[in-house]
């Protein structure tokens, strides 16, 4: 028995209908699931978080040197780097062990002789074994944090080396990542002429120059790039 012919129309045309919008959807999803614009999204996500690592990492490292310092102030002025003094803090405890305490992994010959003579002559007050307890804590978050980071840089340096290995040889991993996270996008970045690449992230200062009549500014994210900062004057801003 044979259809009417609306009917065979009307089967043919929801037919098609159907195998339409199968493949327009399936190319929508092949689409979002390779776009060459979302190849990215990990730099983006990668130095966010590193920018986010650095300022715990100071926050954390302020606070133990300022808890740590009422037991032994002058070991502030002798270690400055954040990480040797979480874990010379960690590996001594009480300024009282610090001369039967090994340093050597830790620092260099003379500091660790430097330290271990201000020790005994220290104006610090003393802490108790909670106090001690909970600055160890802490500096074992500090060094936790710290040893993450560096895992993070290195793959972030894989990541741009493998997408952007032009950006990131003209102006490093790190000023290359935050170029992208600020436009959005490599695709972003790429369509964007050179004046509006070179006052990238400077959009504050520039907009209120231009409103208050000033100079406006000449670099904006590039300025951290190391071939500026070798640059001669008169060809800076050019």
């Amino acid at each position: 028995m044979r259809l009417p012919s609306a009917v065979s129309e009307l089967s043919c045309g929801w037919l098609l209908l159907t195998l339409g919008g199968l493949a327009l959807l399936r190319s929508r999803r092949f689409k979002l699931k390779f776009s060459p614009d979302k190849v990215d999204t990990m730099i983006i996500q990668a130095i966010a978080l590193l920018d986010d690592l650095d300022k715990e990492i100071n926050i954390y490292s302020m606070r133990v040197k300022e808890w740590y310092g009422w037991h032994f102030p002058e070991m502030a002025k002798i270690i400055v780097d954040n990480l040797a003094y979480a874990k010379v803090v960690r590996a001594m405890g009480f300024r009282t062990n610090c001369s039967t305490t090994s340093f050597e992994h830790i620092l260099p010959e003379d500091l660790e002789a430097t330290l271990k003579q201000a020790a005994e002559l220290s104006m610090g007050t003393e802490i108790s074994d909670s106090d001690i307890a909970h600055i160890h804590s802490l500096c074992d978050q500090v060094i936790s944090i710290t040893e993450y980071r560096v895992q993070l840089f290195e793959y972030l340096r894989n990541r741009m080396s493998a997408i952007a290995p032009n950006l990131t040889a003209l102006v490093g991993e790190l000023v290359g990542a935050r170029l992208i996270s600020h436009a959005g996008s490599l695709l972003n970045l790429a369509k964007h002429p050179a004046s509006t690449i070179q006052i990238l992230g400077a959009e504050k200062a520039l907009f209120r120059a231009l409103k208050t009549k000033h100079d406006t500014p000449k670099y904006g994210l590039v300025y951290h790039a190391s071939l500026i900062g070798q640059a001669p004057q008169k060809l800076k801003g050019a």
